[in-house]
């Protein structure tokens, strides 16, 4: 039943970070990111933690699916499921010990990378989706490509053409010019600057074929209501402005600063639309193809120093792609979104489909399919308040 539940706050928060419009343009967002929430570790929320001490209770759920993405494995490889319960503090499976010492290995090679300026090696450093890593090159090995113009008289292959000489690559536009491009061809800032208020209604599709529709509320500044119809019962997740909370069949909770602080940022109303203003540096890195699509890539860099890489068409000017990367004691854990079937609401264009990969080995695939969105609709201001707790039912 834990497990359950955590996976519900798991998908709601997931269903959270797709939507493509967030508000960190307002003051208070500012503060939030400026001044991050401190929260509790995994060893004063857990029990028999022993080597991931100082680990943000937000990075465990995330570190334990990069282990066992990096594996090829999933949770009951290390962790004790009796009969459908899980004890996830049981050290009665060796392979969880094993995996101590792994990270212990883990921690002591990146106090070298770090003093060499090497980037961080991870446990899929060297396992790349395998129990045990390969260490032994497979035979025979590949055959080398042979050297440019070989066996040509003066270097050039007998009766063949004399190359041409290339063409000179474009110059590529400044991080500045994509941002104000994209703006353009969204919609304009004036109609952006007109939005204060959002609906939208979908679907969320996982990978093993299930479907779980959702509806979201939004209202300028930053208050939000999620709402996720799960088999015969449903979650929420709120926040008026001040209180942010969660309701499932276990009852209300309040969300931590921590928590109020994730969903602020992927849920407001310009997360990918006001990109420019997220980042202290931003800069072109080259072409890249997405799909059939020629694409450049910016690589920002945020006021925490958290780097993201987003993709926007060369020829439309729309954000095809964008990867974020969470920085842990264990390596570099990405998430890649991608945009598709942009469609103009209101003189604002949305993509409609919006698929998210990432290292969930359950799940590494899902996508949300947007039905229905509407601007500036009224908004009932008191759905985003949390909800009275039940009260007990008389003995």
């Amino acid at each position: 039943m834990k497990r359950t539940i955590l996976k519900l706050a798991a998908l709601v928060l997931s269903i959270a970070a797709l939507f493509v419009v967030s508000n960190r343009g307002t003051e208070a967002a500012r503060t939030v990111e400026s001044q991050p929430a401190q929260e509790k570790t995994v060893e004063q929320t857990r029990k028999n933690i022993k080597v991931l001490t100082g680990l943000p209770d937000s990075q465990l759920i995330p570190v334990m699916n990069f282990f066992a993405a990096s594996m090829g494995r999933r949770c009951n490889f290390c962790h004790v499921n009796n009969q459908g319960q899980w004890d996830y503090s049981s050290d009665a499976k060796p392979e969880k010990n094993t995996a101590r010492e792994m990270i212990k290995m883990v921690l002591d090679i990146n106090k070298t990378t770090a003093r060499l300026n090497l980037d961080a090696a991870s446990c899929y450093t060297c396992h790349r989706g395998r129990t045990s890593p390969q260490s032994i090159p497979t035979l025979p090995l590949p055959l080398p490509s042979p050297p440019p113009n070989a066996g040509g008289a003066a270097g050039q292959a007998p009766g063949s053409r004399p190359q041409a000489s290339p063409s000179p690559t474009p110059a590529l536009p400044s991080a500045e010019e994509i941002f104000t491009k994209y703006i353009a061809v969204i919609g304009g800032q004036a109609n952006i600057d007109k939005i204060k208020s959002r609906t939208v209604t979908g679907t969320a599709t996982q990978t093993n074929g299930g479907t779980i529709p959702f509806e979201i509320s939004q209202a300028a500044p930053d208050k939000f209501h999620i709402l996720a119809t799960i088999g015969q019962g449903t979650a929420e997740r709120g926040f008026n402005g001040t209180i942010g909370w969660e309701k499932t069949a276990r009852g209300v909770r309040q969300l931590t600063a921590v928590e109020v602080a994730q969903l602020q940022g992927s849920i407001g109303l310009f997360h990918n639309i006001r990109l420019k203003e997220q980042f202290t540096r931003a800069r072109v890195r080259g072409r890249d193809k997405i799909g059939d699509r020629q694409a450049y890539m910016i690589v920002g860099t945020t006021a925490d120093n958290r780097q993201e890489r987003l993709f926007f068409d060369a020829e439309t000017g729309l954000l095809l792609r964008r990867i974020t990367y969470t920085t842990t004691m264990i390596g570099m854990i990405p998430e890649q979104i991608d945009f598709e079937d942009y469609r103009e609401v209101d003189g604002i264009k949305f993509p409609f489909t919006v698929r998210i990969s990432s290292i969930e080995v359950g799940n590494p695939i899902s996508t949300r399919t947007f039905t229905n969105i509407k601007l500036n609709a009224p908004v009932d201001d008191s759905k985003f308040n949390k909800p009275p707790e039940a009260k007990p039912a008389n003995p």
